[in-house]
């Protein structure tokens, strides 16, 4: 786990570790936490991403499965979450490591920490209310800003960890099981039981191995403050296991016993497995109604804005003149965005002594664009907004299920101060941008400040975003009525990112399964 004292993420700045090799590693977090984690069999498990977990109406899907991992240092829980991820087969978890919520010390504190005087290893260590917050909105589907712990300085790293939850949440940490909050929010706990010989074995070979340390300074801290607080707090967790692993990774039986039991929970809850086998088009509602959304405005069609159109649909437009359109629309486009933005009455003296009563934007504004096509909007609400603040978020489809994925998320600070407009270049079944707002519903931005602003959207994708979202306002220049079974709106702009940015195939103009 972590720590100076007890964890498996020590720290080695005593002075008995001076003249000793660097410690390789000083920041809280498992190698388990990384944003992908590679398998012995290569499978690829994300870590910090996110699955689908909504329905068509932008509902819950399934809660995430919490597997809480408690055992002594060194006991091998890592290797225990590392395995049942590897067997599970299932590509999204989130693995939190209680590594990460060291209480920051007092100076008097860090003095005794470096001496080697500071236990790590007792309750009063760990910051259990910040673990039980970030634990219940991971169970919730929502974001956490996870704190990391830099053992050098005992004090908690300016940049923390954005992480999500999954279809799988594993916690591990030598005393996960110590507080009741934390522990009912587990639908299974699991106690790695490994020999204390074997584990202080592990540690003074880890230590002195990884972190520089000499044998007197590892006894010392071992017997006076690992081996008692096991006993003390850690041991009698085992009375709270659902299932108790001896010999931790290496029982092969006991983790099979767990998978099994995962899975059978997880189908149970609604996870399919086998949902490779989904239509493009199921993805889209045909129960359509008659009438346009409410909260869908469309461009008045002016005879400009029906001339930039064209040439953007237009298959023989060159790239630069592809470009120097598309861009003329998107200021058009957000300048219809800005209409919607609050506006305060002001006071103004005129050249001429006069006063009279105009009107400021009364909001702070913030751009999303879904990479890479909503990119190509950044300029256009620069050119209009002055001081808005631009974040990024990569939304990828799966080849495979043809679900959206998060990959990527950058916001700015205090995003719920912000009215957000998610920026698409297209936005044909919606998926993409329901997976944006959900992400940002999740960090609380409220519904009403979300605005989605499209070039062009399909007549399917518009009402999705409409039935789940009615307070988000959904803002195009044009709308397209009809979809190819591939889900190619028709006529559609082709492959826009593609032609944007000069990557395509000039004879290849067909427009991708993009949603």
């Amino acid at each position: 786990m972590v720590n100076q004292s007890g964890g498996d993420s020590e720290d080695s700045t005593s002075p008995r570790a001076a003249g000793c090799r660097t410690r390789r590693r000083t920041m809280s977090g498992g190698r388990a936490e990384h944003h992908l984690l590679t398998t012995k069999t290569g499978k690829k498990i994300y870590t910090k991403g996110r699955p689908p977990w909504y329905d068509k109406k932008g509902k819950s899907l399934k809660h995430p499965f919490v597997i809480g991992v408690c055992g002594g240092s060194a006991s091998g829980k890592t290797t225990v979450a590392e395995k049942i991820v590897e067997r599970l087969g299932i590509p999204w978890v989130t693995i939190l490591s209680m590594d990460s919520f060291y209480k920051v010390l007092t100076p008097e504190e860090i003095k005794a920490a470096h001496e080697s005087r500071y236990n790590f290893d007792g309750p009063n260590a760990f910051d259990f209310d910040l673990l039980y917050e970030v634990l219940k909105r991971l169970r919730e589907g929502k974001s956490v800003d996870v704190p990391v712990y830099d053992f050098n300085t005992h004090s908690r790293d300016p940049n923390s960890k954005m992480m999500y939850g999954a279809d799988v949440l594993i916690f591990e940490g030598i005393l996960a099981f110590h507080d009741e909050r934390i522990k009912n929010l587990m639908d299974m706990k699991v106690f790695v039981d490994t020999d204390g010989d074997l584990r202080l074995a592990r540690r003074i070979v880890r230590d002195v191995t990884d972190r520089g340390r000499d044998i007197d300074g590892i006894m010392e801290q071992y017997f006076t403050f690992v081996k008692p607080a096991f006993d003390k707090y850690i041991a009698p967790c085992m009375d709270s296991a659902d299932l108790i692993v001896p010999r931790g990774g290496e029982n092969d039986v006991a983790i099979d016993m767990i998978v099994q039991n995962v899975m059978a929970q997880l189908v149970e809850r609604g996870y399919d497995r086998n949902q490779n086998n989904r239509d493009r088009h199921d993805l889209v509602r045909d129960d359509l109604p008659d009438c346009l959304p409410e909260n869908l405005f469309i461009l008045k069609e002016t005879p400009q804005v029906k001339g930039l159109v064209t040439f953007v649909r237009d298959r023989e437009t060159s790239r630069d003149n592809h470009i120097f359109y598309s861009d003329r629309l998107m200021r058009i486009l957000i300048e219809e965005c800005m209409n919607h933005m609050p506006y305060k009455d002001v006071e103004i003296e005129m050249a001429g002594g006069r006063k009279t009563i105009g009107k400021r934007k009364d909001a702070q504004i913030c751009g999303l664009p879904i990479m890479r096509a909503g990119e190509c909007m950044e300029t256009a609400l620069r050119s209009i907004v002055k001081d808005c603040v631009i974040g990024k978020i990569l939304i990828q489809t799966n080849e495979t299920t043809f679900d959206p994925e998060l990959h990527y998320i950058r916001l700015p600070p205090h995003i719920t101060r912000y009215k957000v407009i998610i920026m698409d270049a297209t936005v044909t079944t919606g998926s993409a941008a329901m997976m944006a707002i959900r992400v940002l519903l999740d960090h609380d931005v409220k519904e009403e400040d979300i605005f989605v602003a499209s070039l062009l959207m399909g007549q399917q994708g518009a009402h999705a975003l409409a039935y789940a979202f009615p307070k988000v306002k959904l803002i195009t220049t044009a709308m397209d009525h009809q979809m190819t079974e591939n889900c190619y709106l028709i006529p559609g702009m082709g492959n826009f990112g593609d032609r944007y940015y000069g990557t395509g195939l000039e004879q290849d103009m067909d427009e991708p399964f993009d949603m």
